[in-house]
């Protein structure tokens, strides 16, 4: 597959869910894969190529780009690490919620902060970052998940006009329900006592069916793919119909009439 790009990517959060479905995808597409996680898994494609990289740890990202790098280094970057917490705003601890943003939010930097002056120098590079549905549309109960996911599309706006002299390119993916371990890993974040306890635990459970019964993670890789062969790709692209007309409905919307629906749906 030629592609402005190359036919090299680097993958975070490779080894489950959307970043794992994105590997696969690649690779049968031809593209050698370097598929990074903190625990990388053997694949049975020789395309795929295990990296041990913890997006929190700036020496192993170090580590892990210098490894890429004395393979032939990549022409794409595919942000998929990524996990929730949930929780009333009032009730998540600052350590939780800095959690969150460590590994959604900078550990995205962190990664580029490395991996973008190699694809710099080579005049051409693209950065995919993973969003999310929630970034645009906040959710009760999902507020620093939704935050943390924000900051990334404000994140990848700025990059675009930043690298495009460069030759870089940037985008971002917003997938909405979908059925991946996300929803099995998604941490609590509900002290015993709180008002907010029974609301909260009906929201995230109707949350957690609408994930289950989401899109197949296949659906927002198949939207990447399609992005790194793109040299002017789109500043963001919403995965499945029913989610894009939900967010262009919310743009139209006067504030308090999304806030109501979306209150009733989860509050």
């Amino acid at each position: 597959m030629k592609t402005p790009y190359g036919n090299r990517i680097l993958i975070t959060g490779a080894s489950s869910g959307i970043g794992r479905a994105a590997a696969e995808l690649f690779a049968a597409a031809g593209w050698t894969v370097f598929a990074a996680s903190r625990s990388p898994r053997e694949s049975d494609s020789a395309s795929v190529l295990p990296v041990t990289m913890d997006v929190t740890s700036e020496e192993s990202v170090r580590a892990g780009v210098a490894y890429i790098e004395e393979k032939g280094g990549v022409g794409v970057v595919l942000h998929c690490a990524g996990y929730g917490i949930a929780g009333a705003a009032e009730d998540t601890p600052d350590a939780d919620a800095r959690a969150q943003f460590e590994v959604n939010y900078f550990g995205t930097l962190r990664v580029n902060r490395f991996v973008l002056p190699h694809m710099r120098e080579r005049g051409r590079g693209l950065a995919i970052m993973m969003g999310s549905v929630a970034g645009r549309l906040p959710l009760p109960y999902q507020s620093h998940y939704s935050a943390s996911k924000y900051a990334i599309d404000s994140y990848t706006e700025s990059l675009r006009m930043e690298g495009r002299q460069f030759g870089l390119r940037a985008c971002l993916v917003e997938p909405g329900d979908t059925a991946t371990g996300f929803t099995s890993a998604r941490k609590m974040c509900t002290p015993e006592g709180s008002p907010y306890a029974d609301m909260c635990a009906r929201a995230v459970a109707r949350m957690a069916h609408d994930e289950e019964h989401g899109a197949p993670a296949s659906k927002p890789a198949a939207a990447c793919l399609k992005l790194a062969g793109q040299s002017n790709p789109p500043v963001r692209v919403t995965v499945g119909l029913p989610y894009k007309m939900v967010i262009t409905l919310h743009r139209l919307l006067p504030a308090r009439w999304s806030e109501a629906i979306l209150g009733g749906l989860y509050g």
